[in-house]
């Protein structure tokens, strides 16, 4: 496994990263749809903001259980596009305080547990260092997302199905 002080310091460092990112973008960019089934700006936002209870608790159960088992958070057919939005300061808020709770759970686990293993039907293999990695890819995806959904032009835009 990677170094899991570069990983904590990784995700300590996402929400002031994400903070940036969004007091950069005009206003009238966070809420423009680039496309039918594109998300805009601020639900990517948004969305980064109300998945964090959601690891919060599977950062817990890890600690917790000796082998949990977990679901998918969003049902295959959701559409969260359909949900209240927060708005980007509420969402920035939540994302920050979260973060927080879930680095310094994770800064007091030992070395058995970033490698206690769990089942989850999306994945073959499913671990605390693995979802200590995959929250990070999850931040830096959406992140990414945001920047070209501001930044990209539409003829380069990446078009996902």
């Amino acid at each position: 496994m990677e170094s899991t002080s570069d990983l904590l310091e990784s995700l300590s460092r996402s929400p002031a990263i994400l903070a940036g990112l969004v007091k950069s973008i005009p206003a009238d960019r966070m809420t423009l749809r680039r496309g039918q089934d594109f998300w805009t700006i601020a639900e990517h936002v948004s969305h980064l903001a109300k998945v964090q209870p959601m690891l919060l608790g599977r950062i817990e159960r890890f600690i917790a259980e000796d082998h949990p088992e977990f679901v998918p958070f969003i049902p295959e057919g959701h559409d969260e596009r359909t949900e209240v939005q927060l708005d980007a300061k509420t969402a920035l808020e939540q994302f920050s305080t979260y973060r927080d709770r879930q680095v310094a759970l994770l800064k007091g686990v030992d070395e058995a547990a970033w490698n206690k293993t769990a089942t989850h039907p999306e994945y073959d293999q499913y671990s605390l260092s693995i979802l200590g990695r995959h929250i990070l890819m999850h931040d830096f995806w959406h992140m990414y997302r945001i920047e070209e959904l501001w930044l990209t032009r539409d003829a380069f835009l990446t078009k996902l199905d």
